[in-house]
């Protein structure tokens, strides 16, 4: 079984395998008091194996990681893109080790559905008249990595990071993290269609010890929101059953659900699946 530890313990360097959530909302950032238990940052995930550091996303999330990356002088990371709708890139520029001198960072995308790059893609969004400055300002040493859905890869010799397309507007990559014997998968912004099992992603969490799942609306819900490209959380207790997975986080909460909603909706969860939880900002887990 899986179990977290709380932000206070964000400081502590970790030799092991586990995932820090750093911004657990979805489509904007979500400010405020009502928001303060859950957290109100778009995606950003931190996850370490041994000493190595792989980020997921780069929402407004990141931005407090990047801050904490510095403070620990993390001089090489590498940084996975699911696509690039805003609320999962709005952060990038503005975490801090891409202007660290020394530091080795590399982009990975593989949602593309036309020709555009990881690199092109970085520029289009840093350029005007949506942004001041392009990413000629960054002083890290930074490498752009383009692959296809369905790839491995291989960010060092002892991680392999299975991806697979997900049923998104524009393209998304889901990914499963294996390191060490355990595996971590993180398959935001997908859509399911009623009846049907979706096989690419049954596929990708077969037996994971750790699923974070797009369960951006409740059952009830998902009728008014169809073709914009998110799940629910029931969806996801059925696909964790299905594929045998150990611990299953909702993720990519919708602006509207507050924190009175989520920890009304968490009990529900626990009810449907025992030892399922919603991810919060902060929380850490260990496979």
């Amino acid at each position: 079984m899986a179990f977290y530890r709380t932000a206070t313990n964000q400081s502590m360097a970790s030799e092991e395998f586990n995932v820090q959530f750093w911004g657990v909302r979805g489509s904007l950032p979500c400010p405020g008091v009502d928001y303060a238990g859950v957290g109100g940052n778009t995606p950003c995930l931190e996850v370490r194996c041994g000493g190595h550091v792989m980020v997921f996303d780069a929402g407004s999330g990141i931005r407090g990681l990047g801050q904490q990356l510095c403070a620990a002088a993390c001089d090489r990371l590498d940084l996975f893109f699911t696509h690039c709708h805003y609320d999962h890139i709005c952060g990038l520029p503005f975490f801090s080790p891409l202007y660290c001198p020394g530091t080795e960072i590399k982009m990975w995308s593989g949602h593309h559905l036309d020709d555009m790059t990881t690199e092109h893609m970085v520029r289009r969004f840093m350029a005007a008249p949506f942004f001041p400055v392009g990413p000629e300002v960054f002083r890290a040493n930074v490498a752009y990595q383009d692959f296809s859905a369905g790839e491995e890869l291989k960010p060092n010799g002892s991680i392999s990071v299975q991806t697979t397309a997900l049923n998104h507007p524009n393209g998304c990559i889901g990914y499963r993290i294996e390191y060490g014997g355990k595996t971590i998968c993180y398959v935001s912004d997908t859509e399911h269609e009623i009846g049907k099992t979706d096989r690419a992603v049954c596929d990708l969490i077969q037996n994971a010890d750790i699923v974070i799942y797009d369960a951006a609306y409740t059952a009830d819900e998902y009728e008014g929101f169809r073709g914009f490209g998110h799940s629910t959380w029931q969806e996801g207790a059925r696909l964790c059953d299905l594929a045998g997975v150990g611990q299953y986080v909702t993720f990519h909460h919708c602006p509207s659900h507050e924190d009175g909603f989520m920890d009304d909706l968490e009990q529900q969860l626990a009810d449907e699946r025992p030892g399922s939880l919603i991810a919060r900002e902060g929380l850490i887990l260990h496979p």
